[in-house]
């Protein structure tokens, strides 16, 4: 399992970066990871044979480390016999009726067992088994199952013209692409010799192994630079765990067995203080645009910590200067990577006013004084709804920014009010939370979703949109997101890039919100309009 999670996570960090990509046509989506949850099933089956042979045969609990006859033995049954027969079953499997969504994967996978058990079983019954023979066949298939299956080309040219007789022993990744594109060639299991000898080899094969070769690392248009936000974060990356990853991050999605992966966990953190770099976390298209996901290997703990800003600020600055050398077009940041790039404040702020229930004429703003609380603030004097706070110092300091020309514009909240719909930030404490009446929906405008203590009270997302249906490869949430759906500020460097403007979210400069919001919907993100409580 761990050698299989190896190379899923390597090949998505390969997928997401786009260096030797063999198919960069065909993205992951949510679909196929639900489908592929189940197929550690194989892997339970195994478990079970291999304990199944150790109880029945007593020559299985004496085996010794190395035989040379056995692991010979072992080679040439898979080369004359194992590869032969395979070829041939899944050539047949392709064929009329045997090619079917049920016959055909269900027949192949007990075609491995029983085709994977002649040697190993064969060395058994001649004695000439070892630990060497048996644990090295079966690291041999895993490897050369993920190896066909990685959909990137790394095996050098070089290999091939050293030993002109490798390029029929072993097939490469771009060999095995072009099965499942074609169907009806390279059929054989690991060794194309079969395919060669019996004219099915894809014409295709040396060029396209050629050319994912050399395809070049892909330089992105836009990149959101985000952070995890806990260590267990990680694995819900989209190169980390897929069942985590397809799923949104709360504090109740906590696995149980991520208590167990504490040394991988601590391994990463370690590397990730020795190499301090961010790096490719996930890549989607939309459109004309190549888009990619940027992690800073640091945590929301570090970001809040006084001592650790000049270390983050200089992560930060070096992915921006790295970025700008790729020539990427547009940097949104996400989280707490604030800086004047493209902040993404003004199309939250749409994204809020425009989650307040229609026919709503007052509201209760709280949070910290920044663009986002002011960009609100001014949104919804323009449509006359009026400003409640809680602090006769919030107020001043509205009509201070503000200098509104209505009177009833702002208010302070009174102490009997029964007022429901609460806009809140960064610097809502618990306390204040509890002072909402029942009922209440809160809708949130930080980065950060709030401790939902009221189970009587209803709670927004935080600002979010769904993604349209022509994004490709977009296959994990966006931290506590649900599936398909997109943070307001990552959104914002996509919609600048498509609308190419200079002034949209750009530093302190205040466009348009109505014109964001627009611009946004023209190409196709929806609102994320429904609240959850818990």
């Amino acid at each position: 399992m761990l050698h299989n999670q190896l190379w899923i996570s390597f090949s998505r960090y390969r997928l997401a970066k786009a260096t030797n990509i063999i198919v960069l046509d065909r993205g992951l989506e949510f679909h196929q990871v639900d489908r592929e949850i189940t197929w550690d099933d194989q892997i339970l089956l195994t478990g079970i044979l291999y304990y199944g042979g150790y109880m029945i045969f007593p020559e299985a609990s004496y085996m010794p480390y190395w035989r040379t006859d056995g692991v010979i033995i072992t080679a040439l049954l898979h080369m004359g016999v194992v590869e032969f027969l395979y070829y041939w079953l899944h050539r047949a499997l392709h064929h009329h009726f045997l090619y079917s969504p049920v016959i055909h994967p269900f027949a192949e996978v007990l075609a491995y067992f029983v085709l994977f058990a002649i040697p190993q079983l064969t060395a058994l019954f001649t004695r000439t088994i070892s630990i060497a023979s048996l644990f090295g066949y079966v690291f041999y298939i895993d490897f050369m199952n993920n190896l066909g299956h990685c959909n990137f080309e790394f095996i050098p040219n070089k290999l091939f013209s050293f030993f002109p007789i490798f390029k029929y022993l072993c097939y490469t990744p771009s060999f095995h692409s072009l099965h499942h594109t074609k169907f009806r060639t390279n059929y054989s299991l690991f060794m194309p010799i079969y395919d060669y000898i019996y004219g099915t080899m894809d014409e295709a094969s040396d060029e396209t192994y050629e050319t994912s070769l050399k395809r070049p690392k892909e330089s992105p248009n836009v990149v959101h630079l985000t952070h995890l936000t806990t260590p267990d974060s990680l694995y819900h990356l989209p190169i980390g765990i897929a069942s985590l990853a397809s799923n949104p991050l709360s504090s109740s999605s906590s696995k149980w067995y991520l208590r167990f992966m504490w040394p991988f966990t601590f391994w990463f953190n370690l590397m990730a203080w020795i190499l301090g770099h961010s790096f490719v976390s996930e890549r989607t298209t939309f459109k004309n645009l190549t888009l990619q996901t940027w992690v800073v290997p640091r945590f929301t703990k570090q970001y809040l910590s006084k001592k650790q800003t000049p270390k983050l600020n200089k992560l930060i600055e070096e992915a921006i200067l790295e970025a700008n050398s790729c020539g990427v077009k547009v940097l949104s940041l996400g989280l707490l990577n604030q800086m004047k790039i493209v902040d993404g404040s003004n199309l939250a702020a749409a994204i809020v006013v425009n989650s307040i229930p229609k026919g709503t004429n007052k509201v209760l703003l709280r949070g910290n004084f920044d663009k986002l609380y002011f960009s609100i603030a001014n949104a919804l004097c323009q449509r006359n709804v009026q400003v409640v706070t809680l602090y006769q110092d919030e107020l001043r300091m509205l009509e201070l920014k503000l200098n509104t020309k209505r009177k009833q514009s702002f208010a302070l909240l009174a102490a009997d009010s029964t007022l429901k719909i609460w806009l809140v930030g960064d610097g809502w404490n618990e306390e204040e939370q509890k002072k909402a009446p029942k009922g209440s929906v809160f809708i949130p405008f930080s980065q950060f979703p709030p401790n939902k203590l009221r189970k009587d009270c209803f709670y927004h997302y935080t600002p979010a949109m769904i993604a349209p249906p022509s994004f490709i490869n977009m296959y994990s949430c966006e931290n506590w997101l649900p599936r398909r759906a997109m943070s307001g500020w990552r959104i914002a460097g996509i919609v600048h890039a498509l609308e190419a403007r200079n002034t949209i979210d750009c530093g302190f400069t205040t466009f348009s919100i109505n014109n964001i919001w627009h611009a946004t919907l023209r190409h196709g993100f929806q609102p994320l309009n429904t609240h959850h409580s818990l």
